[in-house]
């Protein structure tokens, strides 16, 4: 029997510089983008209260993220060291800096999905194995 999911997600993004390096045309140049971030979990149980997660937790958590890459030249950063700066890595990168602080609720996997213009994205998704916990909040039981 297939398993039904509760879903939770924001929409946030940032602005920043890019180049790729390979057979890659006018995208080898340095380029911009106003990228916009899709940011979703799911959950088989929703808790007491009636919520999967705290949306604003997700949002405190993006926007920290978001402010880090927002008016910065993308391959200048650490996280894309040696490696194209890529949609599909932004994803990993978010989705990887997000995963550990999903702790407490029970919840099954974590999309992100990064558009680099209206009609081109990337996403990244996998299981959670952690539990969401917002900082300085107890779950609801």
């Amino acid at each position: 029997m297939e398993s039904l999911l509760y879903e939770v997600g924001i929409v946030t993004g940032f602005e920043a510089a890019h180049r790729l390096h390979g057979d890659f045309g006018p995208a080898q140049r340095l380029h911009g983008h106003t990228y916009r971030v899709e940011i979703t979990v799911q959950g088989e149980h929703v808790r007491k209260d009636g919520t999967l997660c705290d949306i604003a937790v997700l949002q405190e958590a993006a926007g920290e993220l978001m402010a880090e890459l927002h008016y910065r030249n993308l391959d200048e950063l650490p996280a894309f060291a040696e490696k194209n700066s890529t949609a599909e890595a932004v994803a990993r990168h978010l989705f990887d800096a997000l995963s550990p602080v999903l702790v407490g609720v029970e919840l099954s996997t974590l999309t992100v999905r990064v558009w680099e213009s209206p009609s081109a994205w990337a996403g990244y998704s996998g299981p959670l194995a952690a539990r969401f916990v917002p900082p300085s909040r107890s779950p609801a039981s």
